[in-house]
C-alpha cells in the first residue's frame, strides 16, 4: 500500500512539474508577442520609455499596456506612438501627483 502511495505521489509530482513548465512557457510566448506588438506600435524611443517605466512602475506599465492594446484592438492606432504621445498617456494615467508636505516642529 506505502508503495502504491509513493508511485502516485510521485507521478502527482512530475505532473505538477510539467504543468508548471508549460505555464512558464505559454507566459514567456506571451511576453514575447505582447514585446512585439508594442514595437510596432511605438517608435523606438516610445519603446524604451515604456521599459524604463515597467522597471519603475509595474503598475503603470500595467496600465498603459492595457489602454494602448484597447487603442490597437479598436484599430484607433494608425500611425506608430511617439515618445512626446507616450509622456502624455502616461501623465494622464498617473494622475495628479501628491505633494508631500513635512512639517518641522521646534
Amino acid at each position: 500500500m506505502d508503495e502504491l502511495e509513493e508511485i502516485r505521489r510521485r507521478k502527482m509530482l512530475e505532473y505538477q512539474q510539467k504543468l508548471a513548465q508549460e505555464q512558464e512557457l505559454a507566459k514567456r510566448q506571451a511576453e514575447l508577442q505582447l514585446r512585439a506588438l508594442l514595437k510596432r506600435i511605438l517608435e523606438p524611443d516610445a519603446f524604451e520609455r515604456l521599459g524604463r517605466v515597467k522597471l519603475s512602475s509595474p503598475e503603470l506599465y500595467a496600465k498603459a499596456v492595457q489602454y494602448l492594446l484597447a487603442l490597437y484592438q479598436a484599430g484607433r492606432i494608425t500611425k506608430k506612438i511617439t515618445d512626446a504621445q507616450l509622456k502624455a498617456l502616461l501623465l494622464r494615467l498617473r494622475g495628479p501627483k501628491r505633494e508631500t508636505k513635512i512639517k518641522i516642529m521646534h
